[in-house]
């Protein structure tokens, strides 16, 4: 399909479709809903695969699906739009497709309204985040790569020390007290860069690359099963996935469909062992290892699908923390305005620089105490998504014109990392996603804004070791 020369402003104004009729017909919740719901996919659709879509031409689309566009849409607004139809069904009177009780309509009227309402705002979202990752990409069709690698013929590959020296430098961070979140960036690039050698190893038949990229793929992958996070584990396949898609696209595509599903299937009742026993109780994160995997094996497959529903209704998507938000602001607790953002920017001064500084977790969770969603003394931590302090600035329009700009910075900080690294491999694939992984998802605005100022600053301190040992040279 051809590729469009250049950004049409029929194309963004057809992303915001779903969320103009769905408001139309905001007096029926039900469709409203579903419209809202099915916009995210026609935004899918639009950007991926019509004929009007804009993709940047330098490769062909299926080895370009880590740029933002693709990769980042699918997880970030997947998360965001797509996950709600579960808790949705559920409200509805819906298990698993199955009918389990009639809800009375007029009822729950309100209810199912304040839902409706926060799937508009979401895919209000997302056609604005798609509008400021289009914005930007246009951009970068004039910005081919400023530097380029080294002959590999004259250096050797230089991923591999890439991906040790980067290892090595986030252990060590780990433990400096004030360094640590450079160590996760270090550690993400090294966890990418380690997925490529091991795909160039498969690919070129090379058993060296493969045994470097390999041994630390396998023991990212055996360390993210003792953190109770079912993102730690998800994340490694995913990887590896849109690594090997690009060459091999038929295995690929058959083998991480069930993959997946089976990981969807037993990592709620795996992760909720880890958790109570690990993290509330007093066994060792291997032996919660342990005793979750028993737990999938021997559980009762009824146990394990109650679990999974909970999982799909209440953890894979925040609609419901989201409503409660809406339900708030502004009726009860006025928009925040920029305090958000003013909160976000003193985070970042160094607390060596300013030992007074406020724990960027207690600013966080104000909202949350504000709107009383849980309690100031529960120890739970439920911090709030990009549309959430979107919309808890100010309102609609706060969405609209947050989400263009988190959209704009992603796709910027993409063709940056393109541009000093040497194109989309290396560029996209390892120092972007490495990076700023935290994009992916999303996070609550001061830790967001913290994590992507100094990935950006830690990135550019690599840059310029790498230009300065001569593996990065100026582009013709």
């Amino acid at each position: 399909m051809e590729v469009s020369k250049g950004l049409k402003s029929s194309l963004i104004f057809s992303l915001f479709i779903p969320w103009l009729l769905a408001t139309v017909l905001k007096d029926f919740p039900i469709i409203s809903y579903w419209i809202s719901w099915g916009g995210s996919f026609f935004i899918f659709f639009q950007t991926w695969a019509s004929s009007s879509r804009f993709v940047l031409p330098d490769i062909p689309v299926y080895k370009q699906i880590m740029r933002p566009l693709f990769l980042q849409q699918f997880i970030f607004a997947g998360f965001m739009c797509c996950t709600s139809a579960f808790y949705f069904l559920d409200k509805t009177g819906y298990i698993y497709l199955e009918k389990v009780q009639d809800i009375d309509i007029r009822q729950e009227y309100d209810n199912l309204a304040l839902i409706a309402y926060c799937q508009r705002l979401s895919v209000l979202a997302h056609a604005s985040w798609v509008t400021g990752i289009l914005i930007m990409q246009e951009k970068h069709l004039k910005n081919r790569p400023q530097f380029v690698a080294v002959d590999s013929k004259t250096r050797g590959d230089w991923l591999v020390p890439i991906c040790l020296i980067t290892f090595t430098l986030s252990l060590a961070m780990e433990r400096i007290s004030g360094l640590f979140q450079f160590s996760i960036g270090l550690y993400n690039v090294a966890i990418f860069s380690g997925a490529v050698v091991l795909v160039k190893g498969i690919r070129q038949r090379k058993p060296f690359l493969g045994i470097i990229g390999g041994s630390l793929f396998i023991a990212n992958l055996i360390n993210s099963t003792l953190t109770g996070y079912k993102e730690h584990i998800i994340v490694n396949f995913i990887i590896l996935t849109c690594l090997l898609f690009p060459y091999y696209r038929k295995t690929v595509f058959s083998i991480s469909i069930p993959i997946f599903v089976c990981l969807f299937y037993v990592l709620p009742t795996y992760v909720n062992t880890v958790r109570s026993q690990a993290w509330f109780g007093e066994s060792s994160a291997e032996d919660a290892r342990t005793a979750a995997l028993d737990a999938v094996f021997d559980s009762d497959p009824q146990v394990i699908r109650e679990t999974n529903w909970m999982f799909l209704t209440y953890r894979l998507s925040e609609i419901d923390m989201f409503k409660d938000f809406v339900y708030s602001t502004p009726t009860e607790i006025p928009y925040y305005g920029l305090d958000i953002l003013k909160n976000s920017l003193t985070v970042i001064i160094p607390r060596a620089l300013w030992p007074g500084k406020p724990i960027t977790e207690a600013l966080a969770m104000e909202r949350v105490y504000n709107a009383g969603i849980v309690e100031l003394e529960s120890k739970v931590s439920a911090k709030t998504r990009p549309v959430v302090d979107a919309y808890l600035s100010a309102g609609s329009l706060g969405v609209f014109i947050y989400m263009i700009l988190l959209g704009f910075m992603s796709q910027a900080l993409s063709n940056m990392s393109e541009n000093l690294f040497s194109g989309y491999e290396t560029g996209c694939v390892i120092f972007y996603n490495g990076f700023f992984q935290l994009l992916w998802r999303g996070e609550t605005t001061e830790f967001l804004i913290n994590s992507v100022f100094w990935s950006m600053v830690m990135m550019l301190i690599v840059f310029r070791i790498l230009k300065s040992v001569n593996y990065l040279k100026k582009s013709n």
